[in-house]
């Protein structure tokens, strides 16, 4: 992924053509080798850091003048810090193990043309010290340029979450396998945050087409055409979202009792399939596997000239998994059943959706989560979200 981009961006293949030790990694331009002065007084060397705004893989203008270094602080031929330049010397995990000791803020008139200009620039100033000592050191070292044979779970590099200062955090979402059990509305919505993080695989599980009534409640926009080829659901979304990412993988049958055990391979489940016999059926199982899950309902209906009712989204653990026979029914239910209605609204499974992979991520560590409640209901009708089973 490295050398692909670094190729495709005239500025920087120029920083490696002059000798730079380039690197890109998680929406980051690196500059390795650079000469500094440290508090000694003595030559060292650290590496210059800068978020990456990219477009289709390309690299763009700089759209701040911030940059980090990842090493030391450096100093000035007076022995004084590079105050001029120093904006920040708390310490930032930038991503992964990458923690810069300082950031720089050094604007010219007219901001960086490209991110030649903006690396060389600071390059300059905070080498220029160790440079007056010895001459000799640099950093263009014309290192061997190889094939990193990197691959992104994503076709394209995720500058989102650089650009926000949150790739670190992201990186907590890189886990394993991932399975969505139904393809509705909710569990559609569920794809499509789910297929934003750096999961490896996303497995699709549903055996129904792809219908006329399903694009009004599932994300994008599908053709009359594509409707007519009356595609299986999994198929359909695996065919939309591997435009962005890797590792889709398209299941076009339902989780019954004979194949179940096919979730023995995940790392978390969404369980969003709307049959009372796989209500019935799934998370009891689940939890027999020792799969972590998330299992949500809709239950709306008709009063007054609106609708009113409850999301429910029920976090199931190894560790906390008693809750489930008050949470989650079993049964199929009476046929005056509010949720045997099936009304589905595409903002409501949109919004059921998003507590699950908020919750989802509230696992990992990427939010913060205070109560750490396993059941959570949104009550339309009063705009309300109550906790349940909190720590």
């Amino acid at each position: 992924m490295s050398q692909r981009l670094i190729s495709r961006s005239p500025d920087l293949k120029r920083l490696q053509d002059e000798g730079y030790e380039v690197e890109v990694r998680s929406s980051h331009l690196l500059i390795g080798h650079v000469p500094f002065r440290n508090a000694e007084g003595e030559t060292a060397f650290g590496t210059l850091v800068s978020t990456l705004e990219l477009q289709n893989d390309v690299a763009m203008k700089p759209q701040d003048h911030v940059a980090h270094f990842v090493g030391g602080i450096p100093y000035g031929p007076d022995g004084q810090k590079l105050s001029k330049i120093i904006h920040s010397e708390s310490p930032q995990t930038l991503f992964g193990d990458v923690v810069s000791a300082c950031s720089f803020s050094s604007k010219p008139r007219d901001g960086y043309s490209d991110c030649h200009h903006k690396m060389t620039t600071y390059v300059r100033m905070i080498s220029e010290p160790a440079r007056a000592v010895d001459p000799s050191v640099t950093a263009t070292t014309y290192p061997v340029i190889t094939d990193d044979g990197e691959e992104s779970d994503f076709r394209y590099v995720d500058t989102a979450s650089s650009r926000a200062g949150i790739s670190a955090l992201t990186e907590k979402l890189k886990v394993g396998r991932v399975a969505i059990v139904g393809l509705g509305g909710t569990g559609s919505y569920v794809l499509d945050f789910i297929a934003k993080t750096p999961v490896d695989e996303i497995h699709l599980f549903d055996g129904d087409d792809f219908l006329q009534h399903n694009a009004f409640r599932s994300p994008g926009a599908p053709s009359g055409e594509e409707l007519a080829e009356h595609p299986k659901k999994v198929e359909h979304f695996a065919r939309l979202y591997s435009r962005m990412r890797r590792g889709i993988v398209a299941h076009p049958y339902d989780i019954v009792e004979g194949n179940i055990d096919e979730l023995r391979a995940m790392e978390f489940v969404f369980v969003t399939a709307e049959s009372s016999a796989a209500k019935a059926l799934i998370p009891r199982r689940i939890i027999e596997l020792g799969v972590p899950f998330i299992d949500v309902g809709m239950g709306l209906y008709e009063e007054g000239g609106g609708l009113g009712g409850v999301l429910r989204t029920t976090t199931i653990t190894p560790e906390r998994s008693a809750h489930l026979a008050t949470r989650i029914s079993s049964g199929g239910g009476a046929a005056d059943d509010p949720y045997v209605q099936n009304i589905q609204i595409a903002e409501l499974n949109a919004l059921n959706a998003a507590l699950a992979v908020i919750k989802w991520k509230k696992l990992w560590g990427f939010y913060r989560d205070e109560e750490c409640e396993h059941n959570c209901l949104y009550v339309i009708g009063g705009n309300t979200l109550i906790n349940g089973e909190a720590a």
